[in-house]
């Protein structure tokens, strides 16, 4: 009898002791803090709101906004982008979302702000039109020509190009007779008006 009370006892201070490391992990789990524990953080999606000229030009009220050509089901992806009088609320043809990576995205369609150019490369007088994200299909390979780089001036320089976006120096009338419209093109950074080549994002309160 006595030798088996001494062949169990090791046992028993073995379990006892097994009994408190788990109750220590334990405590330490529940100490630690939620997020750390937690699946992997959700990727954050991108403001999404205007790309405006900084200065309004002959819009004091709304000023000029990157635009798309078009509305509703009508959208021309097939004609050059332009610099349009900001409406009111944020239209998809309007919705921009400024990517790390410097592209000008409109999430509606997927498509991005493309300097018109050959082998990634553009000239002074290039328009910017709007092609699929990271497009490649015969004579287009959109990455170098949706990389752009917004300076802290306002200044928006496709990367390495020495170009920069700017508006037309004259509006018109669109379809609305009181909305306006100004082309949109690349030029030399070192030649551009300011007054029609700072640009700065705009968040839409409502997103």
């Amino acid at each position: 009898m006595r030798m088996s009370l001494s062949m169990h006892a090791p046992t028993t201070m073995a379990t006892t002791a097994l009994t408190a490391l788990l109750a220590l992990a334990a405590s330490a789990f529940a100490a630690e803090p939620k997020d750390a524990r937690s699946a992997p953080a959700a990727r954050q999606t991108p403001a999404v709101g205007h790309f405006k000229l900084i200065d309004s030009l002959d819009r004091p009220q709304d000023g000029y906004c990157l635009d798309i050509v078009g509305s509703g089901p009508h959208i021309r992806f097939d004609l050059p982008m332009t610099a349009h009088n900001c409406k009111p609320g944020l239209y998809e043809d309007e919705a921009v979302s400024i990517e790390a990576n410097g592209r000008i995205r409109f999430p509606a369609y997927n498509a991005c702000a493309t300097v018109a150019g050959l082998n990634g490369r553009a000239l002074p007088g290039a328009a910017v039109v709007p092609r699929g994200c990271g497009e490649r299909t015969p004579f287009l390979d959109a990455e170098a020509l949706q990389r752009f780089v917004i300076h802290d001036d306002g200044r928006v320089e496709l990367h390495g190009s020495g170009l920069c976006m700017t508006a037309g120096d004259q509006s018109d009338s669109t379809f609305d007779a009181s909305h306006r419209w100004r082309s949109l093109y690349m030029d030399r950074c070192d030649a551009i008006d300011p007054a029609r080549a700072r640009w700065h994002f705009v968040a839409h309160e409502g997103r």
